[in-house]
C-alpha cells in the first residue's frame, strides 16, 4: 500500500472476460485516486483511500426505467460512483467487519455518529477522526455516493417529452454492488480482498429511509445470498425514499420530504411502516432476513411520524417486534446532534449527547452477527396522544387511520421509557421538546433544552414548576455525581453503554460547573475530640459522630 497519492485504474476481469456476458450486476473497474495515512490505532496504521468505481447492471433487471438507458457495446447498462474507504493499511488486521456508510446528502455519517467526543460532535460529513472508535475497534468503513448531483454518474434515457431522465434506482444498485464486490471479490484489485467476514450498513435520517427502502425492493439479496448482513437504521423515522423514480435533476427525486411547509408529500410516508410487515415481505420472496437496529430520537415523534413504525398506518395498538430487530428510543435526543446556538431557534438547542449509545448499538450489532450474542432488549418510550396545543407533525390526509403518538414526560416534562442517558434520568433540565420556529429546520430538528434554575429562591420568581437543582440535589456535586455514577453503571449493565463512555459521562458530571464544590472535613478536632464527618445526601446536613 503506497502511503503518497497514486492513480491507478484497473480493469477487474481478464482481458476476454470483459467482452463476455456476466450475471446480473458487478463492480468492473475501480480507480483509486489517493491513499492517506490517517494514523494508528492499536498500533494498526489506517489509510483513506478515495476513488470512482464502474458497475455495470443488466438491462433486464427491476429497475424501473433501466431498459431504457443507453447501453454499452456488450448490452449492459453503466455507472460510475465516488467512494471512500478508511482501512487498515493491511485490511486483514481489521476484525472482518465492514461498515457501509450511506452518505446524507453526499455527506458521510459514520464517524460523526461513532467518533464524536461528548462536548463538540463532529459535523455530519467530517471523517476526522474524533475519538477514533471505529479505528480503535477495528471496523473498516466504506462511503458510497448513491444520489444524483453527489458524485454519482447514472443512466439516462430520454422521455417521450424529449425530456433527459436519470435512473435513479441504480442508486439502490450501486451501493449493493460495492458492498459485494469489496466482501467477495477476491483480485488484488480490490483494497479489501480476503479480509471482510462481515457486512453492515449504517443510516442516517435520509439514507436511513434509502436502508429501508433497500430491503423493501429486493437489494440486499443476489441469488439468494444475503449482502448485508446487519443494518443501523438512526433517525429514519416513519419514511421510506422514493427513489425507485427516474427524476429529471438536477436534484434526486429523494431529496425532499415532508415539513410544516407541505405535510400531505407522498412517497415518503407510506407503508408498509412496521418493521413486522416489511419482514412479511422479504419471507414471501423467501429472502434471508438481517439482523436490524432501529434507533428513533426523540424530536422523531414530534415532527416524523415515528410512532407509525410502533403501530402501523391503523390505530394505536403497538405490532410486534420480530427477533430478528431490536428498536431503541433515545430518550430526549435531537434529530441534530450540534452545539452552536442558531440566533433564530426560540430556545437552546438539544445538549444530548447521543453518540455514546450509538456507539453502543454497534459494538452489540457487530457481536450479535459475528458471534450470536443476543443485544439488549428492545427499548421504547412510553406513547400518547398528542394534545391539542403541542408541535406534533399529524398523520397526512391520505392516511385516516393513522394515529401520530408522543413520548409521555414526567413532571420535569423529560420522556418516559426508552434509553434514559444520565443527562435525562439525572437531568439538569429538559430535554428533547420541539423547538420553535418549526418553520426553520435547524429549529426543529435540533430540538430545544430547557436548563432548571440553580436554586429555589431563583425558581420562586419564575412561574416554573420545576424543581431547582438545589431542590432536587441537597447534597450539591458530590450527590449528583454519585447519582450520575450509579445511571451510568446502571446502562453498562443493560448494554446500552461502553464502560469508557460511562467513565467520560461521570468525569463530565464531576466537572459540572453548576455546583460549589461540597466541602468535605473527614475528620477535625473539637476541645480535644475527633469527629469523622460525613455529608448526609437525603437531608444535605453534615453528620459528625465521634471518634472514641
Amino acid at each position: 500500500m503506497q502511503s503518497k497519492k497514486h492513480l491507478s485504474t484497473v480493469c477487474l476481469t481478464a482481458v476476454l472476460a470483459c467482452t463476455a456476458p456476466v450475471a446480473h450486476s458487478e463492480i468492473t473497474a475501480l480507480t483509486v485516486s489517493s491513499t492517506t495515512p490517517i494514523g494508528s490505532y492499536k498500533s494498526i496504521p489506517y489509510v483513506r483511500l478515495e476513488g470512482e468505481a464502474v458497475g455495470e447492471l443488466d438491462p433486464t433487471e427491476k429497475i424501473p426505467d433501466l431498459e431504457k438507458a443507453a447501453r454499452l457495446k456488450n448490452g449492459r447498462v453503466q455507472y460510475k460512483t465516488r467512494f471512500v474507504l478508511i482501512t487498515p493499511e493491511d485490511p486483514k488486521r481489521s476484525h472482518g467487519g465492514l461498515l457501509i456508510d450511506v452518505p446524507n446528502r453526499g455527506l458521510p455519517i459514520s464517524h460523526a455518529f461513532y467518533n464524536s467526543p461528548r462536548a463538540r460532535p463532529l459535523m455530519i460529513g467530517s471523517l476526522d477522526a474524533g475519538i477514533g472508535f471505529l479505528e480503535e475497534q477495528g471496523f473498516m468503513v466504506a462511503a458510497v455516493q448513491w444520489e444524483l448531483g453527489q458524485g454519482i454518474e447514472l443512466p439516462t434515457f430520454v422521455d417521450e417529452k424529449g425530456s433527459t431522465r436519470f435512473v435513479e434506482a441504480v442508486g439502490f444498485a450501486a451501493v449493493r454492488d460495492m458492498a459485494r464486490y469489496l466482501t467477495d471479490d477476491t483480485s488484488k484489485q480490490n483494497p479489501l480482498a480476503g479480509a471482510v467476514r462481515r457486512t453492515y450498513a449504517v443510516g442516517y435520517s435520509q439514507t436511513s429511509r434509502f436502508l429501508k427502502s433497500f430491503l423493501l425492493n429486493g437489494f440486499n439479496v443476489v441469488g439468494g445470498k444475503q449482502v448485508i448482513n446487519g443494518f443501523h437504521l438512526v433517525g429514519g423515522a416513519a419514511g421510506q425514499l422514493p427513489l425507485m423514480a427516474s427524476g429529471t435533476g438536477p436534484a434526486s427525486v429523494a431529496s425532499s420530504t415532508p415539513g410544516p411547509a407541505v405535510p400531505e408529500h407522498r412517497g415518503v410516508h407510506e407503508e408498509p411502516f412496521s418493521y413486522d410487515e416489511l419482514f412479511v415481505k422479504l419471507s414471501a420472496r423467501k429472502e434471508p432476513v438481517p439482523k436490524l437496529f432501529v434507533t428513533h430520537y426523540n424530536i422523531d415523534y414530534m415532527g416524523g411520524r415515528a410512532s407509525l413504525t410502533r403501530t402501523g398506518a391503523e390505530g394505536s395498538k403497538e405490532r410486534a417486534i420480530l427477533p430478528n430487530m431490536r428498536m431503541y428510543d433515545l430518550a430526549g435526543a435531537a434529530h441534530l446532534n450540534v452545539r452552536e446556538q442558531d440566533k433564530d431557534c426560540e430556545f437552546a438547542h438539544g445538549q444530548l449527547d447521543w453518540s455514546a449509545p450509538l456507539r453502543a448499538q454497534l459494538v452489540a450489532l457487530n457481536q450479535w452477527v459475528a458471534s450470536s450474542v443476543a443485544p439488549a432488549p428492545t427499548t421504547l418510550m412510553t406513547l400518547r396522544k398528542p394534545r391539542d396545543n403541542e408541535s406534533v407533525f399529524s398523520a397526512p390526509r391520505y392516511l385516516p387511520n393513522a394515529v401520530v403518538m408522543v413520548p409521555v414526560t414526567d413532571a420535569d416534562d423529560n420522556p418516559v421509557g426508552g434509553v434514559r442517558l444520565p443527562d435525562v434520568s439525572v437531568p439538569l433540565g429538559t430535554h428533547g421538546r420541539p423547538n420553535a420556529p418549526v418553520s426553520k429546520s435547524v429549529c426543529r430538528l435540533a430540538g430545544s433544552y430547557k436548563p432548571f434554575a440553580t436554586t429555589a429562591r431563583e425558581r420562586a420568581t419564575t412561574t416554573d414548576t420545576r424543581l431547582s437543582l438545589q431542590e432536587r440535589y441537597p447534597g450539591g456535586l458530590n450527590e449528583y455525581v454519585m447519582r450520575v455514577r450509579q445511571a451510568s453503571d446502571l446502562l453498562v449493565a443493560q448494554r446500552h453503554l461502553l464502560p469508557d463512555d460511562a467513565a467520560v459521562i461521570v468525569n463530565a458530571a464531576a466537572e459540572e460547573k453548576l455546583f460549589a464544590p461540597t466541602p468535605t472535613l473527614p475528620i477535625f478536632r473539637s476541645q480535644g475530640n475527633l469527629y469523622n464527618c460525613k455529608l448526609d445526601i437525603t437531608s444535605g446536613k453534615w453528620q459528625c459522630p465521634q471518634i472514641k
